[in-house]
């Protein structure tokens, strides 16, 4: 298995879903897929068929735009779980959407998608809370008013498809506040006592397969409270070499 840990691989602002080059994204992803691949789109939440569609259909057109078309689509959601495998089975590119944490989280365990992915060998691709859930131990950062309670659980079992845990849109959520509390200084940095997470801004991304786990574009580390850049705009870092 092929595995993009993303942040959002999107042109930040354009007028449509536009597949972003920084730090080589397109060029990265295009090597790794068969021409005209097969695309299965596991959704965030298993209620909103329109809202996953919808994401499909312009991630499908952003994907032809850089030559990349798809020769299929599907969305796995609730209203078709019983046909999860099969749609597995017959895909070389899984995208894992964005959405809540918590949520996508409970459906995944649900499908037991961990055991349906067990055998895969294609790409996986995760983007926001998608590539949250791709860890073997699930870190949910909170985000929604009630959530920074100390009741409100942080960690859940994952995908187990990586041990990175990450904080994606850290430049757009760094200075958020949640339920008056500072989200990072005052709940994330908290929470990484004991804990190594990857703040990721927006085309920033792991990229994972059999023989490594690499780190594209500015990233930051958080571990035990403390936050320290550890990787540049167009730079690269083996996180092996990291420890």
């Amino acid at each position: 298995m092929t595995l993009f840990v993303t942040s959002s691989p999107y042109i930040e602002g354009a007028p449509g879903a536009f597949l972003s080059n920084v730090n080589g994204f397109v060029d990265r992803i295009r090597e790794v897929l068969p021409e005209n691949p097969r695309a299965l789109f596991i959704c965030s939440d298993p209620d909103d068929h329109r809202g996953t569609c919808r994401f499909a259909a312009e991630t499908c057109a952003a994907f032809a735009m850089e030559g990349m078309a798809f020769s299929s689509y599907h969305v796995l959601d609730r209203f078709n779980v019983k046909q999860a495998y099969h749609l597995i089975c017959t895909s070389d590119l899984i995208i894992l959407c964005g959405g809540h944490v918590p949520t996508q989280n409970t459906f995944f365990r649900k499908i037991r998608l961990r055991h349906l992915l067990r055998h895969f060998e294609g790409t996986v691709v995760g983007i926001s809370a998608g590539s949250m859930n791709c860890a073997d131990v699930v870190y949910v950062q909170p985000e929604e008013p009630g959530e920074s309670v100390p009741e409100f659980t942080r960690f859940s079992p994952g995908l187990g498809l990586t041990g990175v845990n990450i904080l994606p849109h850290y430049q757009k959520v760094k200075d958020n506040y949640l339920d008056g509390l500072r989200l990072f200084e005052d709940i994330t940095y908290a929470d990484s006592m004991g804990n190594t997470f990857f703040a990721l801004p927006d085309n920033s991304y792991f990229y994972q397969n059999e023989e490594q786990l690499l780190l594209f574009g500015e990233a930051y580390l958080l571990r035990d409270g403390i936050l320290k850049q550890i990787c540049e705009t167009d730079e690269c870092i083996d996180i092996a070499e990291l420890e």
